[in-house]
């Protein structure tokens, strides 16, 4: 990066060159400049020496320690699984505990990491009209009457066919038999069109 600055390379010459950010690039011959590094560099220039004048730290740690705070990735986890929960919600909790912590792409890819290793899914074959998957959302809708203005609290059916995942939604006022039984009918009369 630094023989190419040095050559005149601008930061998206270099970034392309390098398959890096150049956010990386800028940030990196910020850095130098600050350290006083400049091409060529000088003979006692190891990877441990340039660590400690770039970051201010060794590399003495442990290899692939991250530098930032991370959250307990299993109770991230636990707590996507909640009703409305998101990952952007959950990192803007993270970031105003840990403020220098990492950005929600960053995050949201140490997430990813940590979800692929988590107990495989088993991918199932349907065969066409042999199953229809039903239940309630477990989501209310509140659904405001013109008239009087009062807010009533609405159920949310769904259905989706095994095959082709082709769903259908019903809203309907409780999940008492006479509703769930309606709402089959409803899905049964749209899926057959």
């Amino acid at each position: 990066m630094l023989r190419l600055a040095g050559s005149g390379g601008s930061s998206r010459e270099i970034a392309a060159a390098l398959n890096v950010a150049r956010s990386t690039v800028r940030d990196y011959l910020k850095r130098a400049g600050t350290a006083g590094l400049s091409w060529p560099l000088p003979d006692d220039a190891t990877d441990a020496v340039l660590e400690e004048r770039l970051f201010g730290r060794s590399t003495g740690g442990q290899l692939g320690a991250r530098r930032r705070p991370e959250p307990d990735w299993a109770v991230v986890a636990c707590e996507l699984k909640r009703p409305g929960v998101t990952l952007e919600i959950l990192w803007s909790e993270y970031r105003e505990i840990h403020s220098e912590g990492y950005g929600y792409s960053r995050w949201c890819d140490l997430y990813r990491t940590f979800e692929r290793h988590l107990s495989p899914v088993m991918r199932q074959e349907h065969v066409a009209g042999d199953k229809v998957f039903v239940d309630f959302s477990g989501k209310k809708l509140a659904i405001i009457d013109r008239t009087t203005g009062e807010i009533r609290e609405a159920e949310i059916f769904v259905a989706v066919l095994g095959a082709s995942n082709y769903a259908y939604a019903e809203v309907v006022w409780t999940q008492t038999l006479s509703d769930w039984i309606g709402a089959h009918v409803g899905g049964t009369s749209r899926f057959v069109r």
